[in-house]
């Protein structure tokens, strides 16, 4: 599919409508709040677009969305889609600032918040003139805001959709990166039938019968991409969860009580589950047929595990809020754990040094990366706009390397490379011969001056349940970096950690560990007698 073959005026609420047929009555959402019908679904974008028409929403204008994964997340969303507005995308787990500089950076007109995120826009709110409503999901607190049930009550089922262009903006999505610099995304309503055919669809094999699953958030293109459009794309059944992410429990019992058949998740996730002994016990998974991976790169010791535990494979891909979704990706029966696979359908990718020359066979490189869902800039942002988007090319940030068979291993961000002896050190590499340790969980490397302020890797370690740090561990997880790197890469610090900084999404955030590298407790690792331990020792309870 090309943007071209889609009519000059398009509007992606069809994305649902198109469901209003045979399957009205089918179940779009399941969640433990309701479960609605595509018809259901329709009847409440179509109340929810006529009260914000009702309270002035114009073309092109900004409806925030600052809810967890509910039903109301998604209606809004298409309602805003369907009156031509700017649906803003916003990540309920970020803080006071943060809010703060997306409504002054998008000049949102109304905001449809949950009354559980109430207090962190509280504070800021007045400072926006632009802003001119709230409408509070539950109970509102201050005189002037709407009640959201009662608000769309007594509006008309019935809405004609606005005659949007198919390169009209209608989504606007603000990137976590790792950088904790936010960049607002553009994404116009062509984009939407782009990546439902291109991943839903060619890619990973999305049917109606399917129900998807997204560990990931609809805030984040990810999920929003797997677990709404893709399904509903071609008439599949989305189930929402509203719980956080990081309690296991609450996903694994999703997954237990509606049996979905394709899951979206993080490296960070899997590797949570993954930590719960004998959680295939526990909870019924055979529902899954297919499990993808996003956001960061997926150990192979995490997708051997996985496999063992549940027979599935997981299929690692990269995708960025830039592109909206997957644009490289390994494939049922053609994979290489450890690596984010080819290209996509409908996308191109090349490998270039800093000067944009090609680079060879098997060297690292600058992943770039062209397709017709690439956005067009960063909102507000032109300096990095110009360094980002390079004519039909996205410069990722992304080190690869591309193997003879044409698989992508990923090498680490271009940030987060550093130089040990005028040689280059890919953390990822590190990180995933740590990883094949059963004692860890997760792991991150950074770069860190020595007491000569020369650069060498430092290394944090998570352990699984029933490890805790020790000497002994410390001088296995040395030495496995010592028969398997070579001495430029392996780590001169190991630090245990409980958890890893991370973003809303999972990515981890390296920026925050180089920050702290003058403090805390640092494990010199060579020689090996200096491994000073934190903790007692060995695995045990």
């Amino acid at each position: 599919m090309k943007a071209a073959d889609l009519p000059r005026y398009y509007n992606s609420v069809d994305i649902l409508e198109r469901n209003l047929g045979e399957r009205a009555e089918q179940i779009a959402l399941y969640s433990l709040e309701r479960d609605l019908s595509f018809q259901e679904v329709s009847d409440e974008v179509n109340q929810i677009g006529n009260g914000l028409r009702a309270c002035g929403v114009r073309v092109g204008e900004a409806v925030g969305i600052l809810a967890p994964d509910i039903a109301a997340w998604a209606t809004a969303y298409f309602a805003a889609v369907k009156i031509g507005a700017l649906a803003v995308c916003m990540n309920p787990l970020l803080r006071q600032h943060d809010y703060d500089y997306i409504l002054r950076d998008c000049r949102a007109r109304v905001l449809i918040v949950h009354e559980t995120l109430l207090a962190a826009i509280e504070p800021i709110r007045d400072r926006h003139p632009d802003l001119q409503q709230v409408i509070v999901i539950g109970k509102p607190e201050r005189q002037g805001d709407l009640c959201f049930a009662e608000w769309i009550a007594g509006e008309s089922t019935r809405l004609e959709a606005a005659a949007t262009h198919r390169d009209d903006f209608c989504s606007l999505h603000y990137s976590s990166g790792t950088t904790g610099t936010p960049k607002g995304v553009l994404h116009a309503h062509k984009d939407y039938p782009l990546v439902a055919q291109h991943s839903g669809v060619e890619l990973f094999g999305t049917a109606p019968t399917d129900r998807t699953f997204s560990v990931a958030k609809l805030f984040f293109v990810y999920g929003m991409g797997g677990n709404l459009i893709f399904p509903w794309y071609v008439g599949a059944s989305a189930i929402l969860y509203a719980g956080s992410p990081r309690f296991v429990p609450g996903v694994l019992k999703t997954i237990d009580q509606f049996r979905p058949s394709m899951l979206y998740a993080v490296p960070a996730a899997y590797n949570a589950m993954l930590a719960m002994q004998d959680f295939t016990r526990h909870y019924d998974t055979s529902s899954l047929r297919l499990c993808i991976s996003a956001g960061e790169v997926l150990p192979a010791a995490t997708w051997r595990a996985w496999k063992e535990a549940t027979g599935l494979e997981i299929l690692d891909t990269i995708g960025c809020t830039e592109t909206f979704h997957t644009f490289m990706a390994n494939r049922p029966g053609d994979l290489r754990p450890g690596s984010s696979g080819r290209p996509s359908p409908g996308y191109e990718v090349r490998l270039v040094d800093d000067q944009g020359a090609p680079v060879p066979t098997g060297q690292v490189g600058n992943l770039m990366v062209r397709g017709e869902s690439v956005a067009l800039c960063y909102l507000h942002q032109y300096e990095q706009s110009r360094r980002t988007f390079r004519g039909e090319w996205l410069f990722t940030g992304d080190k690869y390397r591309c193997d003879d068979e044409g698989f992508y291993w990923h090498a680490g961000r271009s940030d987060d490379m550093f130089k040990v002896g005028g040689l280059w050190v890919s953390p990822v590499e590190v990180e995933g011969v740590l990883s094949g340790h059963p004692a860890v969980r997760e792991c991150a490397v950074v770069g860190a001056p020595d007491q000569s302020q020369m650069l060498r890797s430092r290394a944090f370690v998570c352990l699984k349940p029933g490890w805790v740090p020790s000497d002994e561990l410390t001088a296995e997880l040395l030495g496995l970096c010592a028969a398997q790197l070579q001495d430029h890469q392996r780590p001169r610090w190991l630090e245990f950690m409980d958890e890893l900084p991370k973003t809303a999404t999972g990515k981890t955030q390296r920026y925050k560990l180089r920050a702290e590298r003058d403090g805390g407790v640092g494990l010199p690792a060579q020689p090996r007698a200096e491994a000073a331990a934190v903790g007692a020792s060995g695995k045990g309870g």
